[in-house]
Order: structure tokens, then sequence, then C-alpha cells
């Protein structure tokens, strides 16, 4: 009998840190997923307690990314988008709330930028396919450059409808539906209740907190080696995108034909080869790249100068680095990668 008692209690102990190790949460831990969406490479980081409730939350966002993909994706013949480029020229298209939206932005960034940024370059860069190294001919954009003019876009905020004064005119949201669907997946886990994490879809990225902190460190690549870097940034709570003409491209001729486009041209201008974006959301900062690199390197500098929100790194076509007005170049004895 005393040895059955002394057995039991013996025993309790053991069974108490059982059930208190099977009440703690799982290990922390850094969770990084990455997925194809939107013609690009997206990726998910955030530090979680449970991992199957990280899973959970990444692959939250990226249904997200595929949803907005569906609805604003030029590829996608049944998209919302697609749509109002089929019939836009004939009749106002009704569209959702969110797709009207997200036009509506594109056009604040058109009358911000006096038309260098703008959506309607697709009445042009349709003609161009990256993959089939294959170029419209001057006559060709000539004949179509008059669709581009942002001002062609109507819309009704009201009826919530989309239509084009002019056949020809094309909407392209690839400037910044990739930013937008990353903010997107921020505000989707910071209502999770993740207070640290990175969400990426190609060259646009929004992060929250810091790493213990550290920051964060971006790197800018080489425009010429992707496995090389000009430059690392340290942020935190903050968004960056960057352009650059190695993303969609072919080389002819000893010309480089990429997926950004002038709209004044039709054509891709040359005198940058990246442009690095720095703000609070990364809806603006991809608007705002595509902005300043066509604009060229000293014209976007300016313009950028001209913001009280947002910082540029520009890599000129010389390999010159120029930096906005709240930045600090690195100093002599820093050394990029």
């Amino acid at each position: 009998m005393e040895t059955e008692r002394c057995g039991a209690a013996f025993l309790r102990p053991i069974l108490l840190i059982v059930l208190l190790c099977g009440a703690m949460p799982l290990r922390a831990e850094w969770l990084y997923r990455e997925a194809a969406i939107m013609g690009t490479r997206c990726t998910v980081e955030l530090w979680v307690a449970d991992a199957a409730q990280g899973e959970r939350a990444i692959e939250s966002v990226f249904a997200d990314m595929r949803r907005v993909d569906e609805m604003m994706s030029t590829y996608k013949p049944q998209s919302e988008l697609s749509r109002v480029n089929a019939e836009g020229a004939q009749h106002p298209v009704p569209v959702s709330p969110e797709l009207f939206d997200v036009i509506a932005t594109s056009l604040q960034y058109s009358a911000l930028s006096k038309g260098v940024f703008d959506v309607t370059y697709a009445s042009v860069g349709y003609l161009y396919d990256y993959r089939a190294h294959q170029r419209p001919d001057d006559a060709a954009i000539i004949a179509a450059l008059p669709g581009i003019d942002y001002r062609h876009i109507r819309l009704d905020a009201k009826a919530h409808t989309v239509a084009f004064d002019r056949p020809g005119t094309r909407i392209d949201l690839g400037g910044i539906a990739k930013g937008y669907a990353v903010d997107r997946g921020i505000d989707l886990l910071k209502r999770a209740g993740f207070g640290r994490a990175m969400v990426n879809a190609g060259g646009d990225t929004r992060i929250v907190g810091d790493r213990f902190g550290k920051p964060w460190v971006i790197g800018i690549r080489d425009p010429d080696n992707r496995d090389k870097v000009v430059l690392r940034i340290p942020l935190t709570d903050t968004a960056f995108s960057t352009s650059g003409d190695y993303e969609r491209f072919f080389d002819e001729g000893g010309i480089r034909y990429h997926h950004i486009i002038d709209p004044k041209t039709g054509k891709s201008p040359h005198a940058v080869r990246s442009v690095t974006i720095i703000a609070s959301n990364a809806t603006r900062t991809d608007g705002l790249s595509k902005t300043v690199f066509i604009l060229g390197p000293r014209a976007g500098i300016d313009f950028i100068n001209g913001l009280s929100d947002a910082d540029a790194i520009v890599v000129a076509a010389d390999g010159k680095v120029l930096y906005s007005k709240g930045l600090t170049p690195p100093g002599p004895t820093s050394k990029p990668e």
C-alpha cells in the first residue's frame, strides 16, 4: 500500500509536466514560402508561434493574390480587366468596386506624374511578346500610339463603370496591381495578428516590424548579374519596389526591348537600368518606380525629391548610382557586394 502511494505521488509531477508541455505553443520560428502567381515569384516570410496557423495565413495571402490576378490579368480572357479592354470602347463596362478603385488609383498616379505613369501604355504594349522576342515595327507603334492617354478612360463612380473615349485604348495594371496585392497580403497578416512579416510579388515588397531588434536588409541587384547586389539597405515597417530592364526583355541588334514602356514613344527607355522606391505602401512604390524609370536618372530623382513621403535609388545606364535627398549614399569605406 505504501509503495502504491509513493508511486502515485511520483507520477503526479510527471503527469503535470506532460500536461503543461501539451498546453505550450509550438516552437516559434520564421516561416518562408513561395509560389508562382501573377506571372512572377511571390514570397511570404513571417514569425510564427504556431506553424500550422502560419501556414494557413500564408495560404490566405497566396489565395488572395490569385484572386487579384483572376480579376486584373490581361492574359486571362475571362478576367474583369480583359472584358473592359474588349468592350470599353463600345460601351461603359460595369466592374467590381475593387477593380474600379485600383483603376482610379492608377489615374491618380497618372495625374501626379503628368502622364509618365499611364496604364493605357498597353495600347502599344500588347504588341510586344518578350518570350517570343517579338516587337512591333515603327509603323505599328505609330498607328497604336493615339490609344495611349489616361484621359481616354472614363470612370462613373455611381455606376462603377469603365469606358474608353477612343477605340484601340487598352489598360494594363501590371505597373500597380502587384503592389496592390502585396498591400492586401500585409493587411491580411496584420489582421491575423502577425507583427513581423514580409510579402513580396516580383519586385514589390512590404515589410512589417523588424527582425527582433535588427532591420530587414534588402539588396538591390546588379542589373547584369542576378547573383550580385550593388547596395544593401536596412529597413523596417516600410515598402519598396524595384523596376529593372532585366525583368522581362529580349535583346536584338544591340538594343534591349523590355517591359517598361514610355507612353510618349511606345518604346522602352534606356537611360536607366533599375529604380528602387521606398515609401509607406507597395501600391505607391510600384507606381512611382515606373515613373522614375521613364523620367530618367536626374529628372526621376528630382521628381522624388518633390515628394515628402518617398525615396529613390537609381542605377543609371552608365553604372552610376543616384540617391534622393532622403537617403545617404554609402561612404568611401563601404563595400557593396
